[in-house]
């Protein structure tokens, strides 16, 4: 049983946005359907008078992986510092998989 939130998040200015998966959203849903899309989300929940893309700050979420234990993917620009933030606001109460991504999947203007 899932005991946290999936979902994704943004590094903003060093700041974090983070949005967890709402099973009755209707909007940047992923193709899994278990899970936001960036892309799609962005619109919804970007800062007001923000004019940048999805994928100009560097980005990441919060998975289940197939044994049931918490993953976060995230940009290679996400220092380590900002895990407890994200625990806390993802409600993740072990030790997560700490996945960094350098894919273009996750690029930024920091890259």
């Amino acid at each position: 049983m899932v005991n946290y939130k999936r979902g994704v998040f943004w590094l903003i200015d060093g700041e974090l946005l983070t949005v967890p998966f709402d099973e009755n959203a209707t909007f940047g849903i992923a193709k899994s359907g278990d899970n936001y899309n960036h892309r799609l989300l962005w619109d919804h929940v970007k800062p007001k008078k923000c004019n940048k893309a999805f994928d100009y700050y560097p980005r990441g979420r919060v998975e289940l992986s197939n044994k049931g234990k918490p993953v976060i993917y995230m940009s290679t620009n996400i220092g380590m510092e900002f895990i407890p933030k994200k625990m806390e606001l993802f409600e993740i109460n072990e030790e997560p998989k700490i996945h960094y991504d350098g894919s273009e999947h996750y690029k930024s203007y920091c890259d």
